[in-house]
């Protein structure tokens, strides 16, 4: 600290009037510093000096900790191999005892085999002796029993053969007439099948009833104007829309007539838009049978939708949206197809979770199992084939093709879900009420069945089961036969098919039981 002090000292005596006071204390001041700046310097080697000496002695323990890490993992590793030579020497020796096991096993099955290739020639040659011997045998007793019999064996031969040709000639005559009856039943039912799909496909006067539409008219003067002048406006919505329109005398009504019932109701909605609107004439129709045809697709879309949602089913194209729609205008035997549809999903999808299979694909079965009949009239084929085909094209899972084109076995059923839909379609069709078919009609063939049951001698009791579709009758063993049975099931069907009116086929059962019972004291 000397020189801090000389520094005021230098300066006094620049100040006290001297160059040579200014210049001595300058050189005290520069020798200070050196000195100061000396001693600095020896500190910081001296400092530099031990922090290396300390990063030695550091860098010497790390090099001997890591030696001995090194060590250790030496010691484990050779630790390691030992036990995996261990380990291979004993698996070694299991290998060699195997394969000695296996070449003692191997020599003992060569002794085997001779002594069974041994065995095999004896029994080949006792075989040969035996055979030998029965032939011999034979020979004798066939001519032991010619000569008792009186004939040769052709001759018995030949008896045998007629005896059996008359048998089989029995139990064929037997399952001709058996067939034939069922022959007979299965092609009423399949004509009555073709007739109902054709009343569907096939506009004619007999089946008016099913292909018709009425539009109510204010006033008969109406009439006028839809003929229009020299029958222009009638002619133009007959061209555009494809459907005959029928003008009679039926009072404030017209009739329009056409196989597509789609067609119909475009023809239908445009026609009583004319009315209420008054002006009819050929540039009109086209306009208001245009707006009609758009509504009529705008509700087939959403009556396809709402059956898709009311259903359960999801995921389908909207192609077969569409065409679920299109059954809405589709009737069968005066039952809607769309409902029909939606309620068989439901029944499918019922039976399905009670019998644990896919419930979602008897659902989809179920509510497309008709979509070929918005086409059918279009496309040729049954619509059971149509639909299938429809849902190939438009991504249907393959068991629900199989569902659509097995409902009535024109192909095999590979899936219980097939089977599960056709189940649900004859349950929908044939409930009481689903048809054009009332209730009070219902009932009174059921009784009127059962009524021409019990005309015949000798029933006991009759039973109308199955929603009609089959009788049973009970008759009285003492009176009826097991002969006559045969001829009433007989003349009670061909009386039903006679006198009654009723869809499908009515399967007759005749039942004769005898009972023999006594009380042992």
């Amino acid at each position: 600290m000397d020189w801090l002090i000389l520094i005021p000292l230098a300066a006094m005596g620049v100040i006290g009037g001297g160059a040579l006071g200014w210049f001595l204390g300058k050189r005290l001041v520069q020798q200070r510093v050196r000195e100061q700046l000396r001693s600095e310097i020896e500190a910081a080697r001296q400092e530099s000096q031990r922090l290396l000496e300390e990063a030695k002695q550091q860098a010497a323990e790390l090099l001997l900790q890591a030696k001995d890490e090194a060590l250790r993992l030496r010691e484990a590793t050779e630790s390691e191999l030992r036990r995996w030579r261990a380990d291979l020497r004993k698996e070694e020796e299991r290998l060699r005892h195997r394969r000695e096991e296996l070449d003692r096993r191997a020599e003992r099955l060569e002794k085997q085999e001779r002594r069974l290739n041994e065995r095999q020639a004896e029994l080949d040659r006792q075989s040969a002796q035996l055979q030998a011997a029965i032939s011999r045998f034979e020979e004798e007793r066939r001519a032991a029993l010619e000569q008792v019999a009186g004939m040769t064996v052709e001759q018995a031969r030949q008896a045998l053969l007629e005896m059996v040709e008359k048998e089989a000639r029995e139990d064929m005559a037997r399952l001709y007439r058996q067939i034939e009856a069922e022959a007979r039943i299965q092609a009423e039912e399949r004509a009555r099948e073709i007739i109902a799909t054709a009343i569907q496909r096939i506009a004619s006067e007999q089946v008016a009833e099913l292909t018709v539409s009425v539009v109510p008219l204010p006033n008969d003067e109406m009439k006028g104007r839809i003929i229009g002048r020299n029958g222009r406006n009638i002619r133009a919505l007959e061209k555009i829309t494809g459907v005959e329109i029928i003008v009679d005398d039926t009072p404030e009504a017209i009739t329009l007539s056409s196989h597509d019932p789609v067609r119909r109701e475009i023809a239908r909605v445009a026609l009583t838009r004319l009315i209420q609107d008054g002006r009819i004439h050929p540039a009109r129709i086209e306009k208001v049978v245009a707006e009609a045809r758009e509504e009529v697709e705008r509700i087939i879309w959403e009556e396809g939708q709402q059956a898709a949602a009311a259903a359960g089913v999801t995921g389908l194209h909207p192609e077969l949206i569409r065409l679920l729609g299109r059954l809405k205008f589709r009737t069968s035997y005066g039952q809607n197809q769309l409902h029909h549809a939606v309620e068989v999903a439901w029944l499918a999808g019922m039976i399905a979770a009670e019998l644990g299979a896919d419930v979602r694909i008897a659902r989809m079965g179920g509510l497309l199992h008709d979509i070929g009949k918005a086409v059918d009239h279009q496309v040729e084929g049954t619509h059971a084939l149509i639909g299938a085909e429809l849902a190939r094209r438009y991504g249907a899972p393959p068991k629900v093709v199989n569902c659509i084109a097995s409902h009535h076995h024109e192909v095999p059923q590979e899936c219980i879900e097939a089977v599960i839909v056709e189940a649900a379609d004859a349950i929908s069709g044939a409930r009481p009420g689903a048809r054009r078919e009332t209730l009070e009609m219902y009932l009174k063939r059921i009784q009127d069945l059962e009524n021409l049951a019990r005309s015949y001698p000798g029933v006991a009791e009759c039973y109308a089961i199955q929603a009609g579709r089959e009788i049973r009758i009970i008759v009285k063993p003492e009176e009826v036969d097991d002969l006559a049975i045969i001829r009433m099931s007989r003349e009670i069907a061909r009386k039903i098919e006679e006198t009654m009116q009723y869809p499908g086929q009515i399967k007759v059962t005749v039942i004769r039981e005898t009972r023999a019972v006594e009380i042992a004291r």
